[in-house]
C-alpha cells in the first residue's frame, strides 16, 4: 500500500488539492490596519446589519463562504463537505451560519487553530478520494468573545499588557481536487502541549511551545530545512508569543528570519491599541484567505507553512485554576507546479 504518512505526525498528499477560491471579511478595526487592501470586505458596522454580535459572526461566515464559492465558480450545493468552526459555545456562529445550505457539514473546534485544522482535514478528504470539493471556514468576533471569555464590554474591564485583541473577521477557502491555485501539499497534525501557563490573558506564552513542537515535527518528518519556505506563519501568537517562539527555536539551533505571525500582521501596534496583537479563529483565517493566498496567487511567495495555534481553554477551566493546553496544526501550501 502506498503510504502518505511521513514520520509521526505528517501526511504528504499524493494529489494535492488547490485553493480554487478564497475570501476574507473583517470588521472596522481590522479594516484600519496594515492589511486592509487585501481583505475582500470591510464592514462599517461590526453588527453586519444584525441585532446581536453572535448573529453578526454568522453573517461574516456566510459572506466569506459565498464570496469564496463565487471566485471558485461553484455553488454551496456542490460542496462534498463544509468544515467550519468558531470560538463561541457549541460553535453556534457556525451552525447557525450554515443552516439552510443543505451541505454536508463537519463542525470543528480548535480555538485559533481551527482554520488550519479545517483546511488540513478538507485537503485530506479530497486526497483520499472522498469528494471533489470542500470548504474551510472560521470566524471570531471581538464583542462576542469578550462577553464569553472575559466580561461584557460595558463593564470596562482593564486589559493586561499581555492580552490580545480578538479579531472581528472570517475567512473561507474552497478546495478543489483538481484545478489551479496554491495547493495543499502536506498536513502536520499537532499534539497537545501544556507548559503550565494559567494566565488566560497570556495565551501567546501558552501557545508558543506548541508552535515550536509542530514546526520542528514538520521539518523532521519532511526532511525540509526552514529555508525551504518563503514564509512560516503562525496564528495567533501575538507579539509576546512570537518572541517566545523565536527564542525557543534559537535554543534548538534555528535562528529563523522567515517566521511571521498573523496576530502581529493584522494590526498596527503603534496606531491601534491592541496590546500584544490579534487573536481568535477569524485572525489567521482572514490573513490566510486575504494577504497570504493572494500573495501566493500573485507570485509573491511560492511556499508557505501555515501553522494555526490554539489555546484550548474555557471560562470554566480558567475559573477552576487549570493550566492552558495548546495545539498547533501546520499546512504546507505551494504554487510549485501549479
Amino acid at each position: 500500500m502506498d503510504s502518505r504518512k511521513r514520520g509521526r505526525q505528517t501526511v504528504a498528499l499524493a494529489r494535492p488539492p488547490a485553493a480554487a477560491g478564497f475570501a476574507s471579511v473583517v470588521g472596522k478595526k481590522e479594516g484600519e490596519g496594515p492589511l486592509a487592501a487585501a481583505f475582500d470586505q470591510i464592514a462599517g458596522d461590526d453588527l453586519f446589519g444584525e441585532d446581536s454580535w453572535e448573529k453578526a459572526e454568522s453573517a461574516m461566515q456566510r459572506t466569506a463562504l459565498s464570496a469564496a464559492l463565487e471566485k471558485a465558480g461553484q455553488a454551496a450545493s456542490s460542496l462534498d463537505c463544509l468544515l467550519a468552526g468558531d470560538l463561541l459555545d457549541q460553535c453556534i456562529a457556525t451552525s447557525f451560519a450554515v443552516r439552510g445550505l443543505d451541505t454536508p457539514f463537519l463542525g470543528l473546534y480548535g480555538a485559533c487553530s481551527t482554520m488550519a485544522e479545517a483546511l488540513g482535514l478538507g485537503a485530506m478528504l479530497l486526497d483520499g478520494g472522498f469528494g471533489r470539493l470542500t470548504a474551510a471556514v472560521t470566524s471570531s468576533h471581538f464583542c462576542g468573545a469578550e462577553r464569553q471569555y472575559r466580561m461584557p464590554l460595558e463593564y470596562g474591564g482593564q486589559r493586561s499588557p499581555t492580552a490580545q485583541w480578538t479579531v472581528t473577521g472570517a475567512g473561507a477557502v474552497v478546495l478543489a481536487a483538481e484545478g489551479d491555485g496554491p495547493k495543499v501539499t502536506h498536513v502536520t497534525i499537532g499534539k497537545i502541549v501544556d507548559k503550565g501557563i494559567k494566565d488566560a490573558a497570556n495565551m501567546g506564552a501558552a501557545m508558543a511551545p506548541a508552535a515550536r513542537a509542530t514546526i520542528e515535527a514538520h521539518l523532521a518528518d519532511t526532511g525540509r530545512k526552514p529555508s525551504y519556505y518563503d514564509l512560516i506563519v503562525t496564528g495567533d501568537l501575538g507579539t509576546l508569543g512570537h518572541e517566545i517562539l523565536l527564542d525557543l527555536l534559537r535554543r534548538d539551533g534555528m535562528d529563523l528570519k522567515n517566521v511571521a505571525d498573523c496576530g502581529r500582521m493584522i494590526y498596527d501596534p503603534e496606531a491601534q491599541d491592541v496590546h500584544c496583537g490579534g487573536s481568535g479563529c477569524g485572525c489567521s483565517a482572514a490573513v490566510l484567505a486575504g494577504p497570504l493566498l493572494r500573495g501566493m496567487a500573485q507570485g509573491k511567495w511560492k511556499d508557505i507553512l501555515f501553522c494555526g495555534t490554539g489555546a484550548l481553554l474555557s471560562p470554566t477551566s480558567t475559573m477552576q485554576g487549570e493550566s492552558i493546553p495548546a495545539i498547533c496544526h501546520a499546512v504546507a501550501l505551494s504554487t510549485r507546479g501549479a
